[in-house]
Parts: C-alpha cells; sequence; structure tokens
C-alpha cells in the first residue's frame, strides 16, 4: 500500500469500524467516467486512494462480480464495497517459541511453522510471527517498516512452512527490501503436486492478480495483475512412470506474487496436494491414502532454502530447511506407491 492509500486507510477507520459493506447504484448517467473516481464521488466517506486499495482487494463487486480494474469505465448497475474493519494498529508482544536459524543486531533468520500468519490481519488477530519477533526482539524490532507490520520485507503463506528473514533495523529493512526488489535473493521452495508436468523443468510465467470469481483466490490474468516468473524441475516422480501420480518438485522464485507457487502448478494441471484453494479435484486413491496417513493438512509447500548478501556486513548467508514432519511423512508414503 502506498503512502497516500495507507494515509486513506487511516482516515477511513471510523467508516470502517461498522464493518457494514456499502451499496452504491450508479445510473447511466453517472456511468462513463473513471470507476474510482465515480465510486469515490458517490460514497464521499470513502477517499479515492481508499477505494483503489478495496478493488485490488478484491473487495468491491458490481452485481455479484467482482472488479480488478480502478481505471476502468463505471457501468450502470449496484456495486457493493466491503469495507474491512481496521486491524489494530500495534501488534502485542506474545511469548511463542521461534526456530531462530541466524540472528544478529540487523536481522533474524526464522523457520517458520506451518499454520502461524505472517502479521495480524482479518480473521488473524495474533499469535502471528510479528507477534512472536516483537516478543523476542524486543525494542530492536518494533516500528521497523511500520508499526503493523515490524520487521517483515516478505512472506509466507499461513500454511506455508520455511524459511524467513525479518529486519531488525531500518537500515536492514531498507536494504533487504531493496534485495527482494531486485529479485537478488535465492529462494528455492519444494512442493509435493499431484501427478506430474510433462516437461521435467521449466519456466511458468503470466501475470498474477485477485480473481474476478472469488477475492480470496488469485489467478493468472490476460491484463492487470503483476508479471510471475517461477522455474521448476521435478525431482522425483512418485507412481507409473507413464502417468505419475504425484511429485516432488523444486521451485525457484524469481519474483515473489501471493500465492505465485500454488497458481502455476495449478495452472500446469499439477496442483499442490493439499491445497484447499487451487486443489482442482481429488488427487488418485493411492495419493489421498498418503496424504491421510501421513497426517498433512495444509498445502504441501515448503520454503528450503533463502539466500542473500546481508545488507548490512555484506556477508554471503545462505540457510536451508528441512521438509517439516508431515511433508516428510507424506513423501515416504509418496514413495511407496
Amino acid at each position: 500500500m502506498s503512502g497516500a492509500q495507507q494515509s486513506a486507510a487511516e482516515d477511513d477507520d471510523e467508516l470502517a469500524a461498522s464493518g457494514a459493506p456499502l451499496t452504491v447504484a450508479i445510473d447511466d448517467q453517472a456511468a462513463g467516467e473513471r470507476l474510482d473516481r465515480t465510486l469515490a464521488g458517490h460514497a464521499p466517506d470513502l477517499s479515492r486512494a481508499r477505494i483503489q486499495a478495496l478493488i485490488a482487494e478484491g473487495r468491491i463487486s458490481r452485481d455479484g462480480v467482482t472488479l480488478t480494474s480502478a481505471s476502468a469505465r463505471a457501468a450502470p448497475g449496484v456495486y457493493l464495497i466491503d469495507v474491512p474493519p481496521p486491524a489494530p494498529a500495534e501488534p502485542e508482544a506474545q511469548a511463542i517459541p521461534l526456530a531462530v536459524l541466524f540472528e544478529d543486531a540487523h536481522l533474524i533468520v526464522v523457520d517458520k511453522a506451518a499454520g502461524m500468519a505472517v502479521h495480524p490481519g482479518p480473521g488473524v488477530p495474533d499469535r502471528t510471527l510479528v507477534n512472536a519477533l516483537l516478543h523476542h526482539c524486543g525494542a530492536s524490532l518494533a516500528g521497523v517498516g511500520g508499526v503493523a507490520r515490524p520487521g517483515i520485507v516478505h512472506r509466507l503463506d499461513k500454511d506455508t512452512s520455511g524459511v524467513m528473514v525479518a529486519a531488525k533495523t531500518d537500515a536492514a529493512h531498507a536494504g533487504l527490501s531493496a534485495l527482494f526488489a531486485a529479485h537478488d535473493i535465492d529462494r528455492l521452495y519444494v512442493a509435493l503436486a499431484r501427478g506430474a508436468p510433462a516437461a521435467r523443468k521449466g519456466s511458468l510465467t503470466g501475470r498474477i492478480g485477485r480473481s474476478a470469481h472469488d477475492r480470496k483466490k488469485m489467478a493468472l490474468l490476460k491484463s492487470g495483475g503483476r508479471e510471475a516468473v517461477t522455474h521448476y524441475a521435478v525431482e522425483r516422480q512418485f507412481g507409473p512412470d507413464e502417468r505419475p501420480l504425484a511429485a516432488r518438485i523444486a521451485c525457484r522464485l524469481e519474483t515473489g506474487r501471493t500465492h505465485q507457487i500454488r497458481v502455476h502448478l495449478a495452472s500446469l494441471g499439477c496442483p499442490v496436494l493439499g491445497d484447499p484453494v487451487y486443489g482442482s479435484g481429488p488427487p488418485a486413491a493411492p495419493v489421498r491414502e498418503a496424504v491421510a496417513a501421513a497426517g498433512l493438512t495444509r498445502q504441501a509447500l515448503h520454503a528450503a532454502v533463502l539466500g542473500f548478501v546481508h545488507p548490512v556486513t555484506g556477508a554471503s548467508l545462505r540457510f536451508e530447511s528441512p521438509l517439516p514432519d508431515d511433508m516428510a511423512k507424506l513423501e515416504a508414503k509418496l514413495s511407496e506407491m
């Protein structure tokens, strides 16, 4: 969110506190102008920047269809604006155990467990990585990168496990943010997927943004969204050679979009096993049995490697995390097929 959007969001907190959706009716006479400008004119308590942010979050729909472009022309119809209640301005420090892989005065690297959200948000008010980091790091982390998400320079999905880095100083935050923006970070993920791609290795590209049909999902878009690039390699196949039932796939990120690997692998017809959002149908019976026996209750995706140049000391750092128990058990069960 830009500074202007952040200010707009803060200005609209009183309105958002009600949590009640707004309904705006646009007639033929008012239609034809930019959507964000038109809606802001009909909802004076919401700024144009706030409207843009809500569209980007998939929170505005017209006649039941989620809208994705703030610059599109407003069409006649009934618009529903879902204004979320504000999150607490400052997360609380909470004594939550952390698996620390590295720490110095400038940054901290942790092995995040599956099931832990990175920062508070709708439906996840606390017990997040940010809450744990505030307790572990104390005042050295507070305020770095903003009070709502102190120290955070990248994210993992709540149910994705693996290596993450957080900043403890403004200098480290700026330096790490620059490395991520320049794609100068080594990020390797391991996924256990349904089936296997026809090509053993390749690169997946496309623009990823909010789905027009479900604001909680991301999708490959013909226009809009942001360019996403994933390089993949099939490390192992499970089941018959002529028709694999599952595969272990290494995914190296060139960009880091929301749900990027999950969307890209699903686009190959090989969704991540256990993914409740992009799974698109059950796997074969032997794979379902393996998932159940392994006790996997989330998407089988793990951030296994994170490498970067320390933004303050200049040292080359590389961290590896082995597969957590649920994914390791699943891989072992798949090997028996």
